[in-house]
């Protein structure tokens, strides 16, 4: 890529909002092009109990702040409770997921090095609402370089 990173100052809802594929809007606040591809930056509400399956990204090392909510991580094989606050750094390669334990829907800040992930929320935001999730996950996830590599938390470890 060529040029430079653009200055950015994004006020509370500014950004382009999609359907989150974990129930809930996800709000879309540094694009790729705006960084020179360096990252894309991602606010991402989830409904309670819900949560991505677990999944790999090729290429993109990821980090997940909690803004509200309590959720849990799987790292590998590794699940940890995170609150509101923490910081979870996922290097590309690593196998994870999360989900939502609280009673309301949370609020993450998703981070993604280098940018692109963006394309994979907005394609899946364009499915038919009949469409079937997990197949759509899948199949748009693989060709954004992201593989699915097992089941939600809530179907691994169920509360």
């Amino acid at each position: 890529m060529s040029g430079m990173a653009e200055s950015v100052v994004l006020g509370p809802g500014g950004g382009t909002t999609v359907q989150n594929p974990v129930g809930g809007p996800l709000t879309i606040k540094v694009r790729g092009e705006q960084t020179n591809g360096s990252m894309s930056v991602f606010e991402s509400t989830v409904a309670p109990l819900e949560g991505p399956p677990l999944h790999t990204h090729a290429r993109e090392d990821e980090v997940l702040y909690i803004i509200e909510g309590e959720f849990r991580f799987r790292l590998e094989e590794n699940v940890s409770l995170a609150p509101a606050r923490s910081i979870i750094l996922v290097p590309s390669g690593t196998r994870h997921c999360f989900q939502n334990i609280g009673a309301l829907p949370g609020c993450i800040l998703v981070m993604f090095t280098p940018a692109g992930m963006e394309a994979f929320f907005e394609r899946f935001a364009s499915l038919p609402e009949d469409a079937d999730f997990e197949s759509g996950f899948r199949s748009i996830g693989r060709e954004e370089g992201m593989d699915v590599v097992g089941p939600p938390l809530a179907v691994s470890h169920p509360l």
